[in-house]
C-alpha cells in the first residue's frame, strides 16, 4: 500500500498561488495514482484532480485552469512528491485538502470516486483571507 502525507498549508489572499505537497511512498515495482480531494465544512469531500500512474491527469471543473497537478519521482519510482499548484485562489477554495493513492486502476471516470483510493493522508488546510 502506498503510504502519503500532506504538507504546504496556511493562509493566503484571495488571487493568490499556493502549492501544496504530497510525499507518497510505495512499493518497488509497482505503479500508483495519487488524486487530491478536499472537504470544507459542513460540506462533503470533492474530488479535485488526479494523475494516474500513467501521467494522465484529470482535474474538477471548479478548479480547472487554476489547479495543476504534477510529480517528482525518485530513480527506483517507490518515492515521489506530488504537487497541488493552486492559482488565482477564489474563497470557495479553503478547506482540508487531502491526498489520497491507489494502485488499483481506475475505470471510466472512477478517479474522482474517493472510494477508489485505498490510502489517504492526514489532510493538510488553508485559509484565503479576502
Amino acid at each position: 500500500q502506498v503510504h502519503v502525507v500532506e504538507s504546504g498549508g496556511g493562509s493566503v489572499q484571495t488571487g493568490d498561488s499556493l502549492k501544496l505537497s504530497c510525499a507518497a511512498s510505495g512499493r518497488r515495482s509497482v505503479s500508483y495514482s495519487v488524486g487530491w480531494f478536499r472537504q470544507a465544512p459542513g460540506k462533503e469531500r470533492e474530488f479535485v484532480a488526479v494523475k494516474n500512474w500513467i501521467g494522465n491527469t484529470n482535474y474538477a471543473d471548479s478548479v480547472k485552469g487554476r489547479f495543476a497537478i504534477s510529480t517528482c519521482t525518485s530513480e527506483d519510482s517507490v518515492n515521489s512528491t506530488v504537487y497541488l499548484q493552486m492559482n488565482s485562489l477564489q474563497a470557495e477554495d479553503p478547506a482540508v485538502y487531502y491526498c489520497a493513492a491507489t494502485e488499483r486502476a481506475f475505470s471510466a471516470g472512477s478517479y474522482s470516486r474517493g472510494s477508489k483510493y485505498d490510502s489517504w493522508g492526514q489532510g493538510t488546510q488553508f485559509f484565503v483571507s479576502t
